[in-house]
């Protein structure tokens, strides 16, 4: 009787560990009889101990077949107002039955980014590119959780790179508002 109307059950013995108010959204079989499972905080890949949450996922694209999840890392910098983001290696998975996984990543990532906007760091010395500031929600805090992504080639380190950084933070943080 109405099959479109079955749910798809996630086997027992590959659920992940959930964290307090998280829940499956989605799941795919993907290649090794491994499972991806995306929560409505985040994407538990194959072989992970935790989840990745959608702030942290910078980039995602799906082939029709492979799901490649471009992952960033907060990169030690003394400033409380942002933080600085690095991309890690894409992750790709070989979905094998990827029901709703690419949908969900898809609309979760966007619907993380409150406020993105890219400025031009040219005129300072030691930048040769510019600079991304996000301000991303992150699923149970309040407010945004603003970072910077600079392009390659910006010597982040270079005189006047990092008080033009902190005022288009403040720019973009002061047009936002109290956006959450």
């Amino acid at each position: 009787m109405f099959g479109f109307l079955k749910r798809r059950h996630l086997p027992a013995g590959q659920r992940p560990k959930l964290g307090p108010d998280e829940r499956v959204v989605a799941w795919a079989g993907a290649s090794g009889d491994n499972v991806v499972v995306a929560t409505n905080h985040g994407l538990w890949l194959p072989g992970a101990d935790d989840r990745l949450g959608w702030h942290e996922i910078h980039k995602a694209t799906w082939s029709g077949r492979q799901l490649a999840v471009v992952a960033a890392r907060e990169v030690p910098v003394d400033d409380e107002e942002y933080a600085v983001m690095e991309d890690l290696p894409p992750l790709i998975v070989t979905l094998l039955d990827p029901d709703r996984v690419p949908e969900q990543v898809r609309v979760r990532v966007n619907k993380s980014i409150a406020h993105t906007s890219h400025h031009p760091l040219d005129g300072l010395t030691g930048a040769r590119g510019g600079v991304r500031v996000v301000g991303r929600r992150v699923p149970g805090v309040n407010g945004l959780r603003w970072t910077v992504r600079y392009d390659e080639g910006v010597d982040r380190e270079a005189p006047g790179v990092a008080e033009q950084t902190r005022e288009l933070v403040s720019w973009a943080r002061s047009g936002v508002g109290t956006v959450a």
